[in-house]
């Protein structure tokens, strides 16, 4: 590869960018994002190039990172889809992959296992931006790859770009796109909706209380730490993956409620013991 666009040098896109630039891509990365962002991108060195038109960020590029929330994703596979060369690999980070691959099957036809490659970082921080990119944030995390009906990832453009996960510190794992959403579902979103709901709870019963503020401990820290994960985001992983995390959030309502009602029956230690099975496994 001698050319990467990233569209969407945020936090994903940027810390992707300096990955590869630490691990020995000596090409020019061009950036697709807001003026501002575009600019910081480059002073961080992610980005050698910038362009806020998708399109010519896109020209002159072997590989093409839809680095942007998933309803984005798939937006810019539909504008720019038809317009990339034959020979560039298309791939996402998105944190969906059903949606994601029906549409690349959509758009690219026949040749879609040639063009387009579905992703997903198992890596990221609490807070987004390209102020928060780490060229080491991918060291040691999954990358799972969601390969289309007869798509070999370790062949052509698509296992070079393979090659280059590997070679930034990430483990490759291929898994098919309905399991990967539902996984995800529980791995990911539950605990994301989970967080979310336990802050806005307390914010609501104890918002102004000094008291709480003062004595607030390390386990509300930490259990509410991804509360503050962007909305626009996780908008589009529930819009995608409705039915999975409608699943996942019903299974747990179902086991808190079990906890209240046996707070004073010996079925609390029950539920104890399995939590410290799973952790320990």
């Amino acid at each position: 590869m001698r050319q990467i666009t990233i569209l969407g040098t945020g936090l994903i896109g940027g810390s992707l960018a300096l990955a590869f630039k630490r691990h020995g891509f000596t090409g020019p990365i061009v950036g697709c994002d807001r003026p501002q962002v575009l600019a910081q991108a480059k002073t961080l060195g992610a980005i050698d190039l910038g362009h806020e038109d998708a399109a010519q960020a896109c020209a002159n590029s072997d590989l093409v990172v839809l680095a942007t929330p998933v309803g984005l994703v798939m937006d810019l596979l539909q504008r720019l889809g038809p317009l990339l060369p034959p020979d560039t690999l298309c791939t996402d980070v998105g944190s969906t992959k059903a949606d994601v691959v029906a549409r690349a099957r959509d758009i690219f036809g026949d040749r879609a296992p040639e063009r387009f490659l579905a992703g997903h970082p198992m890596a990221g921080k609490e807070n987004s931006g390209i102020g928060q990119a780490d060229a080491d944030l991918f060291t040691g995390a999954v990358w799972l790859f969601t390969p289309l009906p007869g798509q070999d990832i370790r062949r052509g453009r698509a296992g070079e770009y393979v090659q280059w996960i590997e070679r930034i510190g990430a483990r490759v794992l291929e898994m098919d796109p309905d399991r990967h959403d539902r996984l995800c579902a529980w791995i990911s979103h539950l605990p994301q909706m989970l967080s979310v709901a336990l802050a806005a709870t307390v914010e609501e019963e104890f918002g102004n209380d000094a008291d709480m503020k003062a004595i607030g401990g390390r386990m509300l820290r930490e259990m509410t730490r991804v509360a503050t994960s962007p909305y626009s985001m996780w908008r589009d992983v529930a819009l995608t993956n409705t039915a999975n995390i409608e699943e996942a959030l019903l299974r747990l309502e179902q086991r808190l409620a079990h906890i209240r009602e046996n707070l004073r029956t010996r079925e609390l230690e029950t539920e104890f013991d399995i939590a410290r099975r799973f952790r320990k496994h």
